[in-house]
Protein backbone atom coordinates (compact mmCIF):
# COMPACT_ATOMS: atom_id res chain seq x y z
CA UNK A 1 0.00 0.00 0.00
CA UNK A 2 1.67 3.61 -1.33
CA UNK A 3 2.35 5.35 1.95
CA UNK A 4 0.86 8.58 0.42
CA UNK A 5 -2.93 7.02 0.51
CA UNK A 6 -2.43 5.52 4.05
CA UNK A 7 -2.97 7.51 7.37
CA UNK A 8 -3.19 6.91 11.11
CA UNK A 9 -6.07 5.09 13.24
CA UNK A 10 -4.78 5.89 16.59
CA UNK A 11 -1.25 3.73 16.15
CA UNK A 12 -3.17 1.54 13.66
CA UNK A 13 -1.74 2.13 9.33
CA UNK A 14 -4.75 2.37 7.82
CA UNK A 15 -6.10 3.13 3.81
CA UNK A 16 -7.34 6.86 4.28
CA UNK A 17 -10.54 6.25 2.55
CA UNK A 18 -11.23 3.60 5.78
CA UNK A 19 -10.43 6.28 8.07
CA UNK A 20 -13.71 8.39 8.23
CA UNK A 21 -15.37 4.75 8.54
CA UNK A 22 -13.59 3.71 11.33
CA UNK A 23 -13.94 6.88 13.08
CA UNK A 24 -17.71 7.19 12.53
CA UNK A 25 -17.90 3.89 13.95
CA UNK A 26 -16.51 5.28 17.18
CA UNK A 27 -18.86 7.97 17.35
CA UNK A 28 -22.13 6.32 16.57
CA UNK A 29 -20.77 3.49 19.65
CA UNK A 30 -20.21 6.35 22.51
CA UNK A 31 -23.00 9.38 21.14
CA UNK A 32 -25.06 8.48 24.14
CA UNK A 33 -22.69 8.59 26.98
CA UNK A 34 -20.03 10.78 25.63
CA UNK A 35 -20.94 13.80 28.03
CA UNK A 36 -21.07 11.50 31.16
CA UNK A 37 -17.68 9.79 29.37
CA UNK A 38 -16.46 13.54 29.00
CA UNK A 39 -16.86 14.38 32.97
CA UNK A 40 -15.29 10.81 34.12
CA UNK A 41 -12.15 10.83 31.75
CA UNK A 42 -11.40 15.02 32.99
CA UNK A 43 -13.29 15.42 36.04
CA UNK A 44 -15.11 18.05 34.79
CA UNK A 45 -12.17 20.19 33.54
CA UNK A 46 -13.30 19.71 29.83
CA UNK A 47 -16.08 22.44 30.78
CA UNK A 48 -13.30 24.77 32.24
CA UNK A 49 -11.34 24.44 28.77
CA UNK A 50 -14.58 24.83 26.80
CA UNK A 51 -15.21 28.32 29.33
CA UNK A 52 -11.65 29.34 28.47
CA UNK A 53 -12.56 28.67 24.72
CA UNK A 54 -15.16 31.16 24.87
CA UNK A 55 -13.37 34.29 26.73
CA UNK A 56 -10.84 33.48 23.99
CA UNK A 57 -13.31 33.75 21.18
CA UNK A 58 -13.96 37.34 20.91
CA UNK A 59 -17.33 36.69 20.13
CA UNK A 60 -20.76 39.37 21.09
CA UNK A 61 -24.01 39.84 20.46
CA UNK A 62 -24.54 39.52 16.89
CA UNK A 63 -21.60 37.49 15.73
CA UNK A 64 -21.79 34.39 13.47
CA UNK A 65 -19.75 31.54 14.77
CA UNK A 66 -19.23 28.11 13.37
CA UNK A 67 -18.78 25.19 15.93
CA UNK A 68 -16.66 22.60 13.91
CA UNK A 69 -17.35 18.78 14.69
CA UNK A 70 -19.37 20.28 17.33
CA UNK A 71 -20.69 17.02 18.75
CA UNK A 72 -23.81 17.37 21.45
CA UNK A 73 -23.19 21.31 21.40
CA UNK A 74 -21.65 22.70 24.38
CA UNK A 75 -19.60 25.43 22.74
CA UNK A 76 -22.56 26.05 20.77
CA UNK A 77 -25.15 26.21 23.31
CA UNK A 78 -22.39 28.59 24.68
CA UNK A 79 -22.05 30.91 21.65
CA UNK A 80 -25.94 30.83 21.13
CA UNK A 81 -26.20 32.41 24.52
CA UNK A 82 -23.86 35.48 23.52
CA UNK A 83 -24.75 36.03 19.96
CA UNK A 84 -27.94 36.81 20.89
CA UNK A 85 -31.25 37.07 18.18
CA UNK A 86 -29.05 38.82 15.76
CA UNK A 87 -26.33 35.91 15.50
CA UNK A 88 -26.28 33.04 13.96
CA UNK A 89 -24.73 29.81 15.55
CA UNK A 90 -24.13 26.94 13.49
CA UNK A 91 -23.78 23.37 14.48
CA UNK A 92 -21.80 21.19 12.10
CA UNK A 93 -20.56 17.42 12.64
CA UNK A 94 -19.92 14.68 10.10
CA UNK A 95 -21.53 12.12 12.48
CA UNK A 96 -24.95 11.72 12.48
CA UNK A 97 -25.84 9.92 15.84
CA UNK A 98 -23.34 13.15 17.23
CA UNK A 99 -25.11 15.57 15.54
CA UNK A 100 -28.57 14.11 16.72
CA UNK A 101 -27.90 13.99 19.99
CA UNK A 102 -26.18 17.81 20.15
CA UNK A 103 -29.16 19.38 17.90
CA UNK A 104 -31.71 17.60 20.64
CA UNK A 105 -30.03 18.82 23.55
CA UNK A 106 -30.06 22.86 22.29
CA UNK A 107 -33.70 21.93 21.62
CA UNK A 108 -34.55 21.29 24.95
CA UNK A 109 -32.49 24.36 26.87
CA UNK A 110 -34.57 26.23 24.21
CA UNK A 111 -32.15 27.00 21.30
CA UNK A 112 -33.17 26.47 17.65
CA UNK A 113 -30.09 26.80 15.32
CA UNK A 114 -29.28 25.36 12.52
CA UNK A 115 -27.56 21.91 12.40
CA UNK A 116 -25.37 20.49 9.50
CA UNK A 117 -24.09 17.06 8.70
CA UNK A 118 -20.96 17.59 6.86
CA UNK A 119 -17.30 16.65 6.41
CA UNK A 120 -15.18 19.58 7.75
CA UNK A 121 -12.67 18.96 4.81
CA UNK A 122 -15.70 20.20 2.66
CA UNK A 123 -17.56 23.16 4.44
CA UNK A 124 -20.87 23.88 2.60
CA UNK A 125 -20.68 27.82 3.48
CA UNK A 126 -19.66 30.64 1.67
CA UNK A 127 -16.18 32.37 1.45
CA UNK A 128 -15.78 35.23 4.47
CA UNK A 129 -18.73 34.42 6.05
CA UNK A 130 -18.09 33.77 10.14
CA UNK A 131 -16.22 35.59 12.59
CA UNK A 132 -15.38 32.93 14.57
CA UNK A 133 -14.44 29.40 13.42
CA UNK A 134 -14.11 26.57 16.61
CA UNK A 135 -13.37 23.27 16.72
CA UNK A 136 -12.86 21.66 20.02
CA UNK A 137 -11.50 17.52 20.15
CA UNK A 138 -12.46 16.94 16.14
CA UNK A 139 -9.35 18.07 14.85
CA UNK A 140 -7.43 14.78 15.66
CA UNK A 141 -9.69 13.01 13.98
CA UNK A 142 -9.97 14.34 10.62
CA UNK A 143 -8.15 12.92 7.60
CA UNK A 144 -6.34 15.64 6.10
CA UNK A 145 -6.05 18.13 8.73
CA UNK A 146 -4.41 21.00 6.16
CA UNK A 147 -7.56 20.64 4.37
CA UNK A 148 -9.71 21.13 7.17
CA UNK A 149 -7.74 24.31 8.11
CA UNK A 150 -7.72 26.02 4.95
CA UNK A 151 -11.47 25.55 4.80
CA UNK A 152 -12.37 26.69 7.76
CA UNK A 153 -9.82 29.73 6.79
CA UNK A 154 -12.15 30.04 3.58
CA UNK A 155 -15.31 30.82 5.34
CA UNK A 156 -13.85 32.97 7.80
CA UNK A 157 -14.35 36.45 7.31
CA UNK A 158 -11.62 39.01 7.15
CA UNK A 159 -10.41 39.99 11.50
CA UNK A 160 -12.04 36.77 12.38
CA UNK A 161 -10.56 33.92 14.22
CA UNK A 162 -10.35 29.58 14.13
CA UNK A 163 -10.04 28.78 17.70
CA UNK A 164 -8.38 24.89 18.05
CA UNK A 165 -9.01 23.36 21.32
CA UNK A 166 -7.75 19.67 21.54
CA UNK A 167 -5.81 17.37 23.25
CA UNK A 168 -1.99 17.97 22.96
CA UNK A 169 1.67 17.02 24.17
CA UNK A 170 1.60 17.17 28.00
CA UNK A 171 4.56 18.51 30.25
CA UNK A 172 7.08 15.76 29.71
CA UNK A 173 7.47 14.60 33.50
CA UNK A 174 3.77 14.53 33.91
CA UNK A 175 3.92 11.99 30.81
CA UNK A 176 4.49 8.74 32.86
CA UNK A 177 1.33 8.90 34.87
CA UNK A 178 -0.20 10.29 32.15
CA UNK A 179 0.50 7.31 29.65
CA UNK A 180 -1.11 5.23 32.30
CA UNK A 181 -4.08 6.75 32.76
CA UNK A 182 -4.59 6.75 28.98
CA UNK A 183 -3.86 3.51 28.09
CA UNK A 184 -4.99 1.60 31.14
CA UNK A 185 -7.67 3.52 32.97
CA UNK A 186 -9.53 5.62 30.28
CA UNK A 187 -10.20 2.17 28.40
CA UNK A 188 -11.50 0.77 31.77
CA UNK A 189 -13.72 3.64 32.14
CA UNK A 190 -15.01 3.17 28.79
CA UNK A 191 -16.05 -0.33 28.97
CA UNK A 192 -17.90 0.13 32.27
CA UNK A 193 -19.72 3.00 31.04
CA UNK A 194 -20.22 2.66 27.25
CA UNK A 195 -19.56 -1.48 27.09
CA UNK A 196 -16.92 0.00 24.28
CA UNK A 197 -13.32 -0.32 25.44
CA UNK A 198 -11.59 -0.23 21.86
CA UNK A 199 -12.80 3.32 20.88
CA UNK A 200 -11.65 4.31 24.53
CA UNK A 201 -8.28 2.47 23.49
CA UNK A 202 -8.48 4.92 20.38
CA UNK A 203 -8.95 8.39 21.74
CA UNK A 204 -5.30 7.42 23.90
CA UNK A 205 -3.89 6.83 20.72
CA UNK A 206 -5.71 9.42 18.60
CA UNK A 207 -3.93 11.95 21.08
CA UNK A 208 -0.40 10.82 20.90
CA UNK A 209 -0.29 10.46 16.97
CA UNK A 210 -2.11 14.42 17.17
CA UNK A 211 0.68 17.11 15.83
CA UNK A 212 2.20 18.72 19.01
CA UNK A 213 1.96 22.52 19.80
CA UNK A 214 4.21 24.08 17.29
CA UNK A 215 3.79 21.84 14.64
CA UNK A 216 -0.35 22.73 14.86
CA UNK A 217 0.67 26.11 15.01
CA UNK A 218 3.20 25.30 11.37
CA UNK A 219 0.24 24.02 10.05
CA UNK A 220 -2.08 26.82 10.84
CA UNK A 221 0.44 29.55 9.64
CA UNK A 222 0.62 26.76 6.47
CA UNK A 223 -2.71 27.68 5.20
CA UNK A 224 -2.96 31.50 5.99
CA UNK A 225 -3.38 31.96 9.73
CA UNK A 226 -1.26 35.01 10.93
CA UNK A 227 -0.62 35.73 14.43
CA UNK A 228 -1.37 32.15 15.67
CA UNK A 229 -0.66 31.16 19.19
CA UNK A 230 -1.69 28.49 21.77
CA UNK A 231 -2.18 28.41 25.39
CA UNK A 232 -1.11 25.22 27.31
CA UNK A 233 -4.14 24.24 29.87
CA UNK A 234 -3.47 21.52 32.62
CA UNK A 235 0.05 21.45 31.52
CA UNK A 236 -0.53 20.86 28.10
CA UNK A 237 -2.94 18.05 28.70
CA UNK A 238 -4.91 20.12 26.40
CA UNK A 239 -4.16 23.11 24.42
CA UNK A 240 -5.69 26.02 22.85
CA UNK A 241 -4.39 27.29 19.26
CA UNK A 242 -5.59 30.74 18.09
CA UNK A 243 -5.12 32.10 14.80
CA UNK A 244 -6.58 34.93 13.16
CA UNK A 245 -7.33 35.63 9.11
CA UNK A 246 -6.46 38.97 7.36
Amino acid sequence: MNSQNTTHFGFEQIAEAEKARRVAGVFDSVANRYDVMNDLMSGGLHRLWKAFTIDRSGVREGSRVLDVAGGTGDLSHAFAKRVGKRGEVWLTDINNAMLTNGRDRLCNKGYLIPAVQCDAEKLPFPDDYFDCVTVAFGLRNMTHKDKALAEMYRVLRPGGRLLVLEFSHVWKPLAPLYDFYSFKVIPRIGEIITKDEASYRYLAESIRMHPDQETLKNMMESVGFENVDYFNLTLGVVALHRGFKF
